[in-house]
């Protein structure tokens, strides 16, 4: 059958996230504040490991990210708001 593979990645000046799922079922998330990445995943089901790296890789996108973030707010100053 098919399935729904997810991926959300997103940032702010003080917060960020990195996660995958699979059939709305979380299988990793990227925990900043603790420096890892998570499988939450249940015991009593055959495990999902991500490669080594994964955590890695969140971090450097969400460095982009936030970089991104400060060119767009620069980009968009001048903008006039429209009603």
């Amino acid at each position: 059958g098919l399935h729904v593979d997810l991926s959300i990645s997103g940032c702010s000046d003080s917060d960020g996230e990195m996660m995958y799922s699979l059939d709305g079922e979380e299988l990793w998330f990227a925990d900043f504040i603790n420096h890892r990445g998570v499988e939450p995943l249940p015991s009593f089901i055959d495990h999902i490991s991500y490669v080594e790296g994964v955590y890695d890789n969140a971090v450097a996108q969400q460095q982009v990210c936030k970089s991104n973030l400060k060119k767009r707010r620069v980009g968009m100053k001048d903008i006039p708001l429209e009603n």
